[in-house]
């Protein structure tokens, strides 16, 4: 809910000031709920019917966009070269609209799915059962009755999901929870709305996923206690060769666009929860374009390409799968993957390895 109320992040939320302490008290409040809701979770009240495969949960504690997306990609891929049988849930923004469980495909309707499935199916080549829903515990019933073979469940997102069962690998089970963590930190630390945290910093997770600039190994001595004896893991975003996007088969390495166009004449677009990271890339490459930062999930017209006055617009693939109407050759859509390091691969066999123990299902 929160994220639909802040698509684009306030500047107040990176560090505390008069808004963020004048608006402490709600945050109190807040917290005050999320530690009933936490209490009543663990008064066990109700017998926790489990998944009958492990679950993967990629999320973040801070609102907006930290990364997960790609990482769920990534994890999808280097499982399935493990000889797991993945598939993939999400909530999917825009599903709110949706009254039953949706298997999404790379021809689906982002407005209706959201536009992160709607790119997980197409960078995946529909690989992987991919289904979407508000109340998780039903995408997955439905998703193991479609794809019996799946072995491992994936959730984009969910950390906060209070449907989603789950018995995390620190407590003994085979679940994992992934809490994902950009180079923006907590910001402030306080919870919304006076800062950009779902629930606190001092969160137990089973890892913590290290993206764009982020350094942990180094810098975590440094870092606040609910990192010491935490498992981190250090994922590297790598930009691809971008591709037109009214032709696929028409490419240009990033070096060749920087060469062509003057940097007055290009323009970077794009819809994410953390945007700068996407610029800070590209300058990474040599491209100092003229940036414009939407809010995250923001859809586009023609109009909006039709009054920029350049010569090349560079977009990311998630604000592409929002663009198929759109014929306008100056877009180029700039593909970003992430690796999963070996060591990251080996601790996730050997937790999932672990003998099942007795669960109810679904």
């Amino acid at each position: 809910m929160a994220k639909s109320f802040f698509r684009k992040a306030p500047k107040f939320w990176e560090r505390r000031g008069p808004t963020s302490l004048l608006l402490w008290p709600l945050s109190w409040i807040y917290g005050c709920v999320l530690r009933i809701r936490k209490l009543i979770a663990d008064l066990d009240l109700v017998t926790p019917k489990f998944s009958p495969v492990p679950i993967i949960i990629v999320g973040n504690i801070r609102v907006g966009g930290t990364g997960k997306t790609p990482i769920v990609i990534a994890l999808a891929e280097r499982l399935s070269q493990l000889g797991w049988k993945p598939g993939i849930i999400s909530h999917g923004f825009g599903s709110q609209t949706l009254s039953t469980p949706q298997q999404v495909r790379s021809d689906s309707d982002p407005s209706s799915v959201g536009d992160e499935p709607v790119l997980i199916a197409k960078r995946t080549h529909n690989q992987f059962p991919l289904w979407v829903f508000p109340k998780r515990k039903l995408s997955i019933r439905a998703l193991l009755k479609h794809s019996p073979e799946v072995n491992v469940i994936i959730s984009d997102d969910g950390l906060q999901h209070q449907g989603l069962t789950r018995w995390p690998a620190r407590e003994g089970g085979r679940d994992i929870e992934f809490v994902v963590r950009d180079a923006r930190g907590e910001g402030n630390r306080f919870l919304l709305p006076a800062g950009p945290l779902r629930e606190p910093a001092t969160r137990e997770r089973d890892a913590t996923l290290f993206t764009g600039n982020s350094k942990p190994v180094k810098s975590i001595d440094g870092l606040s206690d609910y990192f010491l004896g935490r498992r981190a893991f250090a994922l590297k975003a790598q930009l691809g060769t971008p591709y037109q996007l009214i032709n696929q088969s028409n490419t240009k390495s990033l070096g060749e666009i920087a060469q062509s166009y003057l940097p007055n004449k290009i323009q970077a677009v794009a819809a994410l929860g953390n945007p700068q990271g996407f610029f800070d890339d590209l300058l990474h490459h040599g491209i100092a374009a003229k940036c414009i930062p939407l809010p995250d999930h923001a859809t586009y017209t023609p109009e909006f390409f039709a009054n920029m006055k350049a010569a090349c617009i560079l977009i990311t693939e998630k604000d592409a799968v929002k663009c198929t109407h759109i014929h306008d050759e100056r877009i180029w859509v700039v593909p970003m993957s992430l690796r999963i390091p070996d060591d990251l691969a080996d601790w996730l066999q050997s937790i999932l390895q672990r003998p099942d123990p007795n669960r109810y299902t679904l």
